[in-house]
Parts: C-alpha cells; structure tokens; sequence
C-alpha cells in the first residue's frame, strides 16, 4: 500500500464513523456524526476518502455502501510515527515525556505502558 496521506478533521471523523459502522450509506453516516452535517458534503467528503484510497463501496442501483479499506490502526500508527518525527525528531520517549511535562498521562499510566512493554519482551 502507498504512503497514507494525513486525513482532515473532517475527513477523520467521517473514518472513525465508517470504522465504527464497517459499511455504511452516507445518510448513516450523516446521522451518526454530530452537529450540523449536510447531505452533500458529507457526501463529497465521502468520495474525497475513496479517491485517497481509504474507502471503496458496493453499489446498489444509484446508491453506494462505503466500506473503509483502511484498518484503523494503520492510519493510527502512520499519524503516530508521522506526529513523532514531526514534533519530537522521531523520538516516542521524547513524546511520552512531553505528555508528562504536560500532565496529559500520569504515573499510573507510564506505569501500566511499562507492564506492557515488560509483557511484550
């Protein structure tokens, strides 16, 4: 697969949608998302996701079931390494004492990631 392309908010929250849903019509997805969502640009959003390569669909007469061809962890860990050297010169412990710094994790949770990674080894 080619180098995914980092998606808008937009474009994001429609994904995690069509993730959440695994097939959907945009009217589902419309009613899914929050706030004030037109018909329309839900739709071309929709149709911008499958021309990036993140979505495909089953057509049915003149309508179309999205489905995501895109795993959800995929996008994720592109994002992370792509955010990681983007902010943090390609360093997850520079990242994960930002957090700290910031008091966005606490110690139970650098805790708790240290168990995993002892788990994993």
């Amino acid at each position: 697969m080619k180098n995914l392309e980092k998606l808008t908010l937009k474009e994001e929250e429609v994904m995690s949608v069509l993730w959440k849903l695994e097939k959907a019509f945009v009217k589902e997805i419309v009613s899914e998302l929050q706030g004030k969502n037109h018909y329309n640009t839900i739709s071309t959003i929709v149709r911008q996701l499958e021309d990036k390569g993140f979505v495909s669909y089953t057509s049915y007469g003149k309508s179309h079931q999205y489905y995501p061809i895109v795993e959800r962890e995929k996008y994720s860990t592109t994002v992370m390494d792509q955010n990681s050297k983007r902010f943090f010169e390609g360093s997850y412990k520079n990242m994960v004492s930002f957090f700290a710094q910031q008091e966005k994790i606490t110690k139970k949770d650098l805790e708790d990631i240290l168990e995993l990674i002892k788990n994993k080894s």
